[in-house]
């Protein structure tokens, strides 16, 4: 692993330790809580893209499934590069304020900071409005999990591009067909499902 990463590491991790024990509490709740929110959101969005085409539908119905895309992928990507949690590796580091997930729960990506990055980028796609919520949400989850010290900033970061870019790209190739697959259903039995 690099020098800087593991400074990067190490630094962010002093910090947290530094902070009042309510943050601790606070970060730990909100690495769960806040890709909660995120899909709660993405629920939101479809509901009121029910009233708004056959396309603003068909980008809130693509969340989930990109989202699901881009988590598959990254589960593939850790098993393939085994890389060691950095509360397991790096030497002269804090205790993380999370417990150490065991050994074969690899570090990169990080599925969190996926996840998030996935939810947010579908939300932004169907709702362009709820950029100023979804971004900062999606961030804080990524930096919950190096400041929990159970990821590398590099995991964060490479978990966030990947599901940015599984949702952008998903949603690019996907939406003519879950268009037209949702004005279908508009006229079938489906209805509720799409129209208010």
């Amino acid at each position: 692993m690099n020098t800087v990463d593991n400074d990067l590491y190490r630094d962010v991790t002093e910090f947290a330790r530094s902070t009042p024990e309510w943050v601790h509490t606070l970060a730990e709740i909100g690495t769960e809580a806040g890709l909660l929110l995120l899909m709660a959101v993405a629920v939101a969005v479809w509901w009121h893209n029910r009233r708004s085409g056959a396309r603003g539908v068909a980008l809130a119905l693509l969340v989930p499934v990109t989202t699901a895309i881009a988590y598959g992928i990254s589960e593939v990507l850790k098993s393939m590069v085994d890389e060691e949690r950095p509360c397991r590796a790096v030497r002269g580091a804090v205790t993380s304020l999370a417990a150490c997930p065991p050994h074969g729960d690899w570090s990169f990506p990080s599925n969190h900071a996926t996840l998030a990055a996935a939810l947010a980028t579908g939300i932004f796609l169907a709702r362009r409005a709820l950029v100023w919520a979804v971004l900062p949400m999606a961030l804080l989850v990524a930096f919950s999990r190096v400041f929990l010290g159970v990821h590398y900033p590099h995991d964060v970061a490479a978990g966030l591009l990947l599901g940015a870019a599984v949702a952008l790209l998903g949603a690019l190739l996907l939406v003519r067909a879950a268009t037209r697959v949702v004005e279908r259903a508009e006229r079938g039995r489906l209805r509720v499902l799409v129209k208010a």
